[in-house]
């Protein structure tokens, strides 16, 4: 028999970094929440697999030290992050060059100097030459390069997404930028961003994702992608977050579980992905998906034999299945067992057959190095993996579904980490507005607890 149904402010379903992170705002401000995740554990797409000693992230999203919601969202103030080196390391025509280091201080001449300085560092003598030249052009291609990564990094968000939409690849090309500078950087630094090689993304979003490239350092969370939704979770009132609880339908008063039965409430947040956010709300739209897939190897060779160093890995030439590539136990080095090294690299779009073995054969060639004797750890592939922005793509779609039903979610805001929080930002805003809290509702109250499974 049911215990009485447990009146709570408001239920969030999904325990991903969306729904935690507005769990914590609304508790925060004295509102009783309970954050209901139908998988065995909290974290959502952001999840970290152990195997030997090894932290292996199954989607791998690059994060920028310049995400603003990083900063301001409760309960991430602590979180660590290890940051790549500046700018990024591009592989063409057999030869490695760095390009693309943010501005010091966001100004044009610092990015002009930065660029110019790394186009001009020494390249791997290892790796056979092959055409002269770097990917992004000659000396006046890499000056343009510099001051356009300037100005974007100061300009403000609310002009980029004033400008006209359109597909990332066309504007680029309307504003005049070379196709070698487009085609051996842009291209594969936005693949590495919107895991979109074709540059079908809004050019909106394109010009948001390399903002935060300019203005801060590509990085990953200390420990693994977990680490982010599991200090959120730890944030949290003890018995917040309940897992294996599974929502059948939802109202603007109550939820209905499987294990459960009916919770009522004064208010719900569907944080889920936006598949799952459409099966209980018939009517939401459902974007197209970019597959990912993340292989991950391991060797005992030194990671000073290794090129890439503490660097991102990028392909120019489009001349395999691996889009970009980083030993990451040298960005990370609790990634990975003492002695061991750690090499995750990104596959975007359907997979080849037999991906580890054509993996191998295209990271020999990215490392200059044999790769046969590479242990592979792991391959994890995940078909909607991030949330396709082609144009026309709402940058703010809206949170507020009814008074009492609310939404959010990556497939709200942009399809990264900044836009999941940010949604999640917006969205609890709306809901303390519409509850009209202006201080603490039940500081006293206990952490929300379910009623017992029949």
């Amino acid at each position: 028999m049911l215990e009485p149904v447990y009146q709570v402010d408001v239920v969030i379903v999904g325990a991903g970094i969306a729904g935690l992170s507005a769990a914590h705002r609304l508790t925060s401000a004295g509102i009783t929440t309970a954050v209901l995740e139908a998988a065995p554990c909290a974290g959502g797409r952001m999840s970290t697999e152990k195997v030997d000693g090894f932290r292996l992230d199954r989607i791998g999203q690059l994060l920028s030290t310049s995400f603003p919601e990083l900063r301001l969202t409760p309960g991430l103030e602590s979180l660590p992050v290890r940051r790549f080196a500046p700018g990024v390391l591009l592989h063409r025509d057999g030869r490695t060059h760095r390009a693309g280091a943010p501005a010091a201080g966001g100004s044009a001449r610092g990015a002009l100097h930065a660029v110019r300085a790394l186009a001009s560092a020494p390249r791997n003598p290892a790796v056979a030459p092959g055409r002269a030249g770097a990917p992004v052009g000659g000396a006046v291609d890499q000056a343009r390069l510099g001051a356009a990564l300037g100005r974007i990094a100061s300009t403000p968000v609310e002009r980029i997404l004033a400008r006209p939409e359109m597909p990332a690849a066309q504007a680029l090309a309307q504003r005049g930028v070379p196709a070698r500078t487009i085609d051996g950087f842009l291209r594969p630094l936005l693949a590495a961003l919107l895991c979109d090689p074709e540059l079908s993304t809004s050019s909106r979003c394109a010009d948001l994702a390399l903002r935060a490239f300019a203005g801060g350092r590509l990085c990953v969370p200390e420990g693994g992608a977990e680490m982010l939704p599991e200090l959120l979770a730890r944030a949290l009132p003890a018995g917040t977050v309940h897992t294996g609880v599974r929502v059948t339908s939802v109202s603007t008063t109550s939820v209905t579980t499987a294990e459960h039965g009916e919770i009522r409430c004064r208010a719900v947040l569907l944080a889920t992905d936006a598949r799952a956010a459409a099966q209980l709300l018939p009517g939401l739209r459902v974007p197209d998906f970019h597959p990912v897939t993340v292989v991950h190897h391991t060797t005992d060779e030194p990671s000073a034999s290794l090129a890439a160093g503490t660097s991102l890995l990028l392909d120019a030439d489009r001349g395999g299945p691996v889009a970009h590539t980083a030993v990451l136990s040298n960005v990370d080095a609790s990634r990975a067992p003492a002695g061991r090294v750690l090499i995750s690299s990104t596959v975007l779009g359907r997979p080849p057959e037999s991906v580890d073995t054509a993996v191998r054969i295209h990271l020999s060639r990215l490392y200059g190095t044999s790769t046969r004797r590479w242990e592979t750890l792991a391959v994890h592939h995940t078909p909607e993996a991030v949330a396709a922005m082609r144009p026309p793509h709402d940058l703010r779609r809206p949170v507020r579904l009814l008074a009492g039903l609310y939404v959010c979610g990556d497939h709200r805001d942009t399809s990264t980490v900044q836009g999941a929080l940010h949604s999640a930002h917006r969205a609890a805003a709306a809901i303390l507005t519409d509850l009209g809290a202006t201080g603490s509702m039940h500081r006293a109250d206990p952490a929300p607890r379910l009623p017992r499974a029949a």
